[in-house]
């Protein structure tokens, strides 16, 4: 009676659990969760995902449900991505991938699986730890998906390095790391390192793509290559392992013995160079990230000032040795642009540090991209940007006339005047076109004035009507000219389209070459010897298969041309007939079916026994000769085939 009582029991809970599921699962709406209708387009459903995310981030929104919220609303967002997913629950009211049923049986089957995983699986019943939504709440903010990876995370990882986690429901070993990650993600995300969640069992496509076949995987990705984590998850390995990825020439080290050459190589490389003192004999993984985000734009050093032969600078430049203290050098050696000194500086300050000294007083323009950061687009009359470019030839020291051109930039610095040059001789094209035909500017160097007008290169501009000599004339009438664009815009009275400039600091064909075949032996190097063996199966596959190809093709042929040798070893008397000059043959019968020498030409005589042999199973490539003779012809033809023969191939016959 007891057992029967129970058994009531469980069914009544197995019930009451089962309604309670459904119930649960028909509440949940993803459309209405996101707030879009179910006709909405990609965009408009990732518009909605972005805006709802950013209203409910749990570290924004203070709200006690906020952290459910959003876990629904990346819920919503991940079934709606994803066209199969959302095809699924359209037709079916679940996301799921099981498609093969009847479609009358689809609800009875998706609410016994449903009850089926929650009522072992799931933490909200039995308050198990495995399952991953509650468990991984940290990593919500985290997940990616593969939309997100390709269009995001890619172009993004050649600023910053990315570190991504792959896990996956009842994983034991994914809450044996989990502590080591939380620490990990905390401290390298305030440094400027991207972090990414990659859910295998959701994001099947993702995980596949990235090559992770197991779970937990962790792997880094930098300038859109992938790279795999193999030690053990602690803290200090995954800290190396993030440093590892970077690019080893990022930072250089600076002395009293080659800092003078550092700091002016700002003419050749087109960037201002930035130098960090510090006390520490390793550099800072924040400061090689911040060199890895600013790569284009500036150079970077680090000067540690417990080593000696550093006195000279920081007595130079009144460093103080016991504070961090970063400084960024332009177009002058002898004094920094900008100094920033503090004691455990942040991500933030560098970065708005650095962003604010990006580009020398007088760039010079390298390239059309340079062209066009420097030398904006007017978007509107209150937005307008002037270049004043320097057109000057290129020459070992600094000229005098860009030597006053520099002086006159740093005494007249605008918001919205920017100072650059050309170098005439390597931009030919666009300096002729703001150049006039006038034999007064050749050889010499001249300043425009330009507004750019669109991205196609139409610019109006105003040429000064003298060369530049730097003189106090010259920057006397070049300041009038400002002050009279403040008042007057008309002034540009000049007209004409820029042709792009181009590339200078590009490397050459060959070079291009040679750095992308190293990227690829790279490559192929690491996917040999740490990439997943299912992923290198088609490749290694195809090797082997030309191998045994090859080799095969050369034992058979091998065996062949055994087959089809001929040894020569004429006898003497035939030697001393060659020696003497005599082209006439000796005969010899020997028995056919000795096999004949290199260096004669074999002549069979044509049976029933050696017919099928030599003519009916002929190989390709092969050719006979017949004779057919009578024993009156027989000697004097075969004397004449031999001469024949021998001229043609200068070897004897034998019979």
């Amino acid at each position: 009676m007891e057992v029967r009582k129970l058994s009531i029991s469980w069914q009544f809970l197995i019930v009451l659990v089962l309604i309670l599921q459904i119930l649960s699962a028909l509440d949940f709406d993803p459309y209405r969760v996101l707030g879009v209708s179910r006709t909405a387009s990609q965009a408009d459903i990732k518009k909605a995902y972005k805006k709802l995310a950013r209203e409910w981030h749990p570290d924004k929104n203070k709200d006690p449900g906020a952290e459910d919220k959003f876990i629904q609303i990346s819920k919503a967002y991940e079934i709606l991505s994803n066209e199969e997913k959302r095809s699924n629950y359209d037709q079916y009211g679940d996301a799921g991938e099981n498609q093969g049923y009847q479609k009358q049986q689809q609800q009875r089957e998706y609410r016994f699986r449903h009850f089926h995983e929650n009522f072992y699986f799931d933490e909200s019943f039995f308050h198990f730890p495995f399952n991953s939504e509650r468990r991984d709440s940290i990593d919500e903010k985290y997940l990616l998906h593969f939309s997100h990876y390709v269009n995001e995370v890619v172009p993004d990882s050649f600023k910053k390095p990315y570190l991504i986690k792959i896990t996956s429901d009842w994983c034991f070993s994914c809450i044996h790391i989990e502590p080591v990650w939380k620490e990990v993600v905390q401290e390298l995300e305030e440094l400027g390192v991207g972090i990414g969640v990659v859910h295998a069992g959701y994001e099947r496509r993702l995980a596949h793509h990235l090559g992770a076949h197991s779970t937990p995987s962790i792997l880094g990705i930098i300038n859109g290559k992938i790279s795999f984590f193999h030690n053990a998850v602690v803290r200090e390995n995954l800290r190396q392992f993030v440093e590892s990825l970077l690019p080893g020439n990022l930072v250089e080290k600076v002395t009293n013995k080659n800092y003078v050459r550092f700091l002016s190589g700002w003419q050749q490389e087109n960037k201002p160079h930035v130098l960090l003192f510090d006390q520490t004999p390793i550099v800072p993984l924040l400061y090689k990230l911040t060199a890895f985000a600013y790569k284009d734009y500036l150079s970077f050093g680090y000067v540690y000032v417990g080593l000696r032969g550093t006195e000279e600078m920081t007595r130079r430049y009144n460093i103080n040795v016991y504070t961090p203290t970063l400084l960024i050098f332009k177009e002058h050696i002898n004094k920094p642009a900008d100094v920033i000194q503090a004691r455990g500086m942040k991500k933030q300050i560098i970065d708005d540090f650095i962003a604010q000294n990006k580009y020398l007083l007088a760039a010079r323009l390298t390239s059309q991209k340079l062209f066009h950061e420097l030398c904006p687009v007017k978007r509107s009359h209150r937005q307008r940007k002037y270049c004043v470019v320097l057109l000057t030839a290129e020459t070992a020291k600094l000229s005098k006339p860009f030597e006053a051109f520099l002086s006159f930039a740093l005494a007249n610095t605008q918001d919205t005047v920017r100072f650059v040059h050309v170098y005439s001789n390597r931009q030919q094209e666009f300096a002729d076109t703001l150049l006039p035909d006038s034999e007064a500017f050749q050889g010499k160097s001249a300043v425009s004035i330009l507004e750019r007008r669109n991205t196609a290169g139409r610019v109006v501009y105003k040429t000064l009507e003298d060369p530049w000599t730097g003189s106090e004339s010259d920057k006397f009438i070049l300041l009038g000219y400002l002050d009279q664009l403040r008042k007057d815009p008309a002034l540009l009275s000049s007209e004409a389209v820029l042709p792009d400039l181009t590339d200078e600091l590009a490397p050459v064909f060959l070079l291009r070459w040679f750095y992308s075949a190293s990227d690829y032996i790279s490559d192929c190097w690491d996917s040999i010897f740490h990439n997943n063996w299912r992923e290198m199966m088609p490749l290694l596959s195809l090797i082997f298969s030309a191998l045994f190809i090859l080799f095969g093709t050369v034992i058979v042929q091998a065996f062949s041309d055994s087959n089809d040798e001929r040894e020569s070893s004429p006898p003497g008397k035939e030697e001393a007939q060659e020696k003497t000059g005599k082209t006439e043959p000796s005969f010899t019968k020997e028995n056919s079916s000795k096999i004949p020498k290199k260096g004669f030409v074999e002549v069979t005589e044509l049976t029933d026994v050696t017919y099928t042999s030599n003519l009916v199973r002929l190989r390709p490539g092969h050719m006979n000769v017949v004779l057919i003779l009578s024993n009156s012809t027989k000697t004097s033809l075969l004397q004449k085939f031999a001469l024949e023969v021998y001229t043609f191939t200068g070897k004897i016959i034998r019979w």
